[in-house]
């Protein structure tokens, strides 16, 4: 069995900068991708990021240029760095793990940015 705590997250003022962070813990397939999607009130789920234990990365137009992806592989840990955020970044966000044919998940994080 996989967990993830997230952590991170909270109000910021547009403009600002947050960085979340989550950790897995359990029995970890090496060869994996971690990342994190997000689902704003009246939107569909959003895919914000990932990237794969080998380090290659993948991002949502929305974000490109303000968020930053990247990973603790001897920690098991992934990090988003949110800059230049914007009001429609608010969103729940929440962390994920897939290897081989399974998906795990963390617990949601709220972000909110105030214009």
């Amino acid at each position: 069995q996989v967990q993830l705590v997230e952590s991170g997250g909270g109000l910021v003022q547009a403009g600002g900068s947050l960085r979340l962070s989550c950790a897995a813990s359990g029995s970890i397939f090496s060869i994996n991708t971690m990342g994190w999607y997000r689902r704003a009130p009246g939107k569909e789920r959003e895919l914000v990021a990932a990237i794969t234990s080998g380090g290659s990365t993948n991002y949502a137009d929305s974000v490109k240029g303000r968020f930053t992806i990247s990973r603790d592989n001897a920690k098991n840990t992934v990090y988003l760095y949110m800059n230049s955020l914007k009001p429609e970044d608010t969103a729940v966000y929440y962390c994920y793990l897939r290897a081989t044919i399974f998906t795990y998940w963390g617990q949601e994080t709220q972000v909110t940015v105030s214009s």
